[in-house]
């Protein structure tokens, strides 16, 4: 199982990624890897406004569908127009290629809230 170290994530299986003053999500090896294979994604709009902790979109996999939740509030400015045609990117490279959304954070500090990457790795193990 893959935990980037320099990446947050939260008891959802999503991931964050900060890069300049911007909030990158996608979702976790882990939470692919349970899904099976990814058939469609679901993504807000750009604009859209994120409240942490609620649903801003789904990924329906062969076995399911399951709500993305936002690990942060904010407002989108940039989605992964490539899972419309790529959804498979999402098993395929989960950290790289299926990138989801780009969140201008309200507040930045809710990423202390999330779990480190050891944290996120107990936390499955226990699952």
């Amino acid at each position: 199982m893959n935990t980037p170290k320099e990446l947050r994530y939260s008891e959802e299986h999503e991931w964050v990624r900060v890069e300049d003053g911007k909030v990158r999500i996608g979702i976790t090896d882990f939470a692919q890897s349970e899904l099976g294979d990814i058939v469609f994604v679901e993504l807000p709009e750009v604009g859209a406004e994120l409240t942490a902790n609620e649903p801003f979109g789904s990924v329906e996999s062969v076995k399911t569908v399951s709500e993305l939740y936002a690990p942060i509030s904010g407002k989108v400015v940039e989605i992964n127009e490539e899972l419309n045609d790529n959804p498979e990117f999402v098993n395929e490279s989960p950290y790289e290629k299926a990138w989801m959304i780009v969140v201008e954070p309200t507040d930045l500090s809710e990423i202390d809230r999330l779990l480190t990457a050891e944290q996120y790795e107990q936390m499955i193990n226990q699952e």
